[in-house]
């Protein structure tokens, strides 16, 4: 899949998230790149052999404090070779990306591993 198609997937998934949720994402870059960094595999902690399709850099909603203001914005990274390695067509592309959206901004919300798994999207 061409770069610009994927972006576009991942573009679509984020229009087609609910209003109440991309009203809550203030300050938050969407990325992707082609595959993970060592560092972010590192902090990720995905072991030898697991996968990333994502991953949120910064610091969620409910850690903030008040004297949280004036920083970059957080980070979601979507990663396309992953993507193209694990779905066979485009459209398990399209499910997996949303997938991977909705979990990262689960992170970004606060949302643990654990619950993000029981809501469907670990």
């Amino acid at each position: 899949m061409r770069r610009r198609d994927f972006e576009h997937t991942v573009l679509q998934a984020l229009d087609e998230l609910p209003e109440p949720f991309r009203q809550a994402l203030v300050n938050l870059d969407i990325q992707v790149r082609s595959r993970p960094t060592l560092g972010e595999l590192r902090r990720a902690r995905v072991r030898r052999g697991d996968t990333l399709f994502g991953i949120y850099l910064g610091v969620p909603l409910p850690a903030r404090s008040q004297g949280y203001s004036m920083t970059a914005p957080d980070t979601i990274v979507i990663y396309q070779q992953t993507h193209e390695r694990h779905c066979r067509s485009e459209a398990e592309i399209e499910k997996q990306v949303r997938r991977t959206l909705l979990h990262e901004i689960g992170h970004y919300l606060g949302i643990d591993e654990d619950r993000l798994h029981e809501l469907g999207v670990g």
